[in-house]
C-alpha cells in the first residue's frame, strides 16, 4: 500500500503503519523522580554517536517519567530480554499497574546514574542528560553514556507489526 500526501500531511495511522514494518528492539526507558522510579516503553530510543557514547530517546510531553528525566536529568535505555513480554506491556500501559508498582526491587539495581537498570536486560544504557531538543509533541533526549551492562546469553524482545515477537530467528 502507497500512500501520498503533500509533505507534512501523511495521517498519523499511515505514518506508525510504516514505522511497524521496522522490526524494533523493545525498550524500557527509565528514571528516578521525587515519586520514585519510573518509566515507559520506549521504541525510539537511538544511538548517536559512540565518540562521545551518546543515546537518545524521544519522549511525549504527556508521558508522566518526562518529569523524572528532566528534574533528575538522567535516563537509563534497557533492552528487554525476550522473557520480557509481562513488562513490556507494564510499562506500554496495558495491565492496569503502574509508576512504582511497576518496579520490583529484586529485578533493579542501578549504575551511576540512579536511574533503575533491569538486572535482566540484554543491554542497558546509564545516561546523564546534555541536551533536550523539543519537536512537534516529543522532548528528544540526548544523553552521555556514563556505564554500561550486558547479558550476552538471551535473546531480544522484539516489536513488528504491532506485536511482540521472542527472539530474531536464525540469521540470514
Amino acid at each position: 500500500m502507497t500512500e501520498a500526501a503533500a509533505p507534512g500531511e501523511i495521517d498519523a495511522k499511515a505514518f506508525w503503519q510504516t514505522l511497524g514494518q521496522r522490526a524494533t528492539g523493545m525498550t524500557v526507558v527509565t528514571a528516578d523522580s521525587d515519586d520514585g522510579p519510573t518509566g515507559f516503553l520506549g521504541l525510539s530510543a537511538s544511538h548517536v554517536t559512540a565518540s562521545p557514547p551518546t543515546m537518545l530517546v524521544s519522549i511525549d510531553r504527556k508521558t508522566h517519567a518526562l518529569a523524572g528525566v528532566l528534574s533528575r536529568r538522567h535516563f537509563a535505555i534497557n533492552y528487554l530480554p525476550a522473557e520480557a513480554g509481562g513488562l513490556a506491556d507494564a510499562f506500554g500501559g496495558r495491565t492496569g499497574v503502574s509508576g512504582a508498582a511497576r518496579f520490583v526491587p529484586e529485578d533493579w539495581t542501578t549504575l551511576s546514574s540512579g536511574a533503575p537498570i533491569l538486572k535482566s536486560a540484554l543491554g542497558a544504557f546509564d545516561c546523564a542528560v546534555t541536551d533536550i531538543v523539543e519537536h512537534g509533541n516529543i522532548s528528544i533526549v540526548i544523553g552521555r553514556v556514563l556505564a554500561v551492562h550486558t547479558r550476552p546469553d538471551a535473546d531480544p524482545l522484539v516489536f513488528f507489526r504491532g506485536r511482540n515477537w521472542r527472539g530474531v530467528g536464525d540469521p540470514a
